[in-house]
C-alpha cells in the first residue's frame, strides 16, 4: 500500500479517468431504475495512508435517460472507502486488504416518483448502492494488488491494466 496515488495504473480506460495525481472520474455502468437508465459517475480523491488509502466521493453526477440527468441537483451523496493492508496475525507472510466503506445520500423524491411509497424508492437505492458496490470495489482491490505486484516486481510502464469490461 505504499504505491502513490500518482502511481496507479489500475487506470481501466473505458470507466476510469484520472483528473490529476489523486482524483479520478470512474464511470460506473448503466443501471436500469424501474424504466430508466442511469448511470453515476463519481469524483473521487485517494489520499494515502500510513496502512492503506482513503478513497473520498467529491461529487457524483448522474447520466442517462433525460429525467434521471435532471435529477442531479436533488440529491447529495458523500463516501468514505479506507482500505488497509494487514498482515495475518498467526502467519505474517500474508497480507490482505480490508476495506470499509460508509456511504449517505440525500434525494428529494420527484414529483413524478411521488406516487411510489418511500421505502419501495429507499429500498431501490439502496439494492442498487448495494450492486455497485459489490461489482466496483472487489474489481478495484483486484486491480489494486495487480498494479502494486507489477510495480514491487519493477514495472514503471504505469499503463492502465484494467480491460473496459465489468
Amino acid at each position: 500500500m505504499s504505491l502513490p496515488a500518482s502511481q496507479y495504473s489500475v487506470l481501466d480506460a473505458e470507466r476510469i479517468e484520472r483528473v490529476d495525481d489523486k482524483t479520478f472520474r470512474c464511470y460506473v455502468y448503466r443501471i436500469k431504475f424501474f424504466t430508466f437508465e442511469v448511470c453515476p459517475v463519481l469524483l473521487v480523491r485517494v489520499d494515502e495512508q500510513p496502512n492503506g488509502c482513503c478513497i473520498r466521493l467529491l461529487s457524483c453526477k448522474l447520466e442517462g435517460s433525460p429525467i434521471v440527468a435532471a435529477q442531479n441537483d436533488k440529491f447529495d451523496a458523500s463516501m468514505v472507502n479506507n482500505i488497509s493492508c494487514d498482515s495475518n496475525q498467526a502467519n505474517s507472510s500474508f497480507q490482505y486488504l480490508t476495506s470499509e466503506t460508509s456511504i449517505k445520500v440525500s434525494i428529494d423524491v420527484p414529483f413524478t416518483f411521488r406516487a411510489i411509497p418511500v421505502q419501495v424508492i429507499e429500498s431501490t437505492g439502496a439494492r442498487v448502492l448495494d450492486q455497485v458496490l459489490r461489482i466496483m470495489l472487489p474489481r478495484f482491490m483486484a486491480q489494486l494488488v495487480k498494479d502494486y505486484k507489477a510495480w514491487a516486481a519493477g514495472d514503471t510502464s504505469r499503463q492502465p491494466l484494467g480491460t473496459g469490461k465489468i
